[in-house]
């Protein structure tokens, strides 16, 4: 079996969390590899089946919410996700008020 050779990335060495964009940019179409990306055809669009009852994922609002001070601190210093945690316990007392 013939191994393919890695693709250049388009990360940047001293920062890996972030794309190289002027790299990107420079790119011409035909530079661009889509072989893991096949066209999407109309036929494939007619063999296409429609989900039902699919749970629609709402999207966050950011808006102010006055918190306790000691509760904002606390839900911080339990790390990155801590505005998550705080919206799941939200959700859950909202749902258990909902069911009653």
């Amino acid at each position: 079996m013939k191994k393919s050779t890695p693709k250049k990335s388009t990360l940047r060495k001293s920062k890996p969390d972030q794309t190289d964009w002027k790299r990107i940019d420079a790119m011409k179409d035909e530079d661009i590899d889509f072989s893991d990306n096949p066209e999407v055809t109309s036929e494939m669009f007619a063999r296409a089946v429609l989900r039902r009852n699919f749970k629609v994922v709402l999207r966050k609002k950011e808006f102010p919410v006055l918190l306790d001070s000691e509760v904002y601190w606390w839900y911080l210093k339990q790390g990155p996700g801590y505005d998550a945690r705080i919206n799941s316990v939200l959700r859950a007392y909202m749902e258990e008020q909902l069911r009653k």
